[in-house]
């Protein structure tokens, strides 16, 4: 009896703490709220991602016809995250293992949507144009 008592409470221990740290800084979260990840500073846009296990935010809704600036953000990113591809932009290039990365985009149409993912297609993210 004792022993289940204990069993179960180690149990309910992991299993607590993996789905916390888990679902912190996750990047399967849902859309950016509005303002979370994007600034307009002197008429440019800045959209902030972080690489890393994946990217966060995966989806984010962006001003359409502004000149945008992607910065993505790396801290000991080692995983396939770090490969960086973007289809329609041209893009690809390996992001640094720590720091940041400046990419031009030209101003999106409304409704366009810009599709980034690993090397290896396991991660994606999204920044929708509206």
């Amino acid at each position: 009896m004792k022993q289940t008592i204990i069993a179960t409470i180690i149990a309910v221990a992991l299993i607590g703490g993996t789905l916390f740290l888990t679902n912190r800084n996750s990047p399967n979260g849902g859309p950016a709220p509005a303002g979370g990840n994007v600034t307009v500073v002197d008429g440019r846009q800045v959209i902030t991602i972080d690489a890393k296990g994946g990217y966060a935010p995966r989806e984010t809704v962006a001003q359409a016809g502004l000149p945008t600036t992607l910065l993505m953000k790396t801290r000991g990113t080692f995983d396939c995250s770090s490969a960086l591809v973007i289809p329609s932009l041209g893009y690809r290039s390996n992001l640094p293992p720590s720091g940041e990365a400046v990419i031009e985009v030209p101003p999106q149409a409304a409704g366009t949507t810009l599709e980034g993912l690993c090397a290896m297609g396991m991660y994606n993210f999204s920044i929708r144009f509206e």
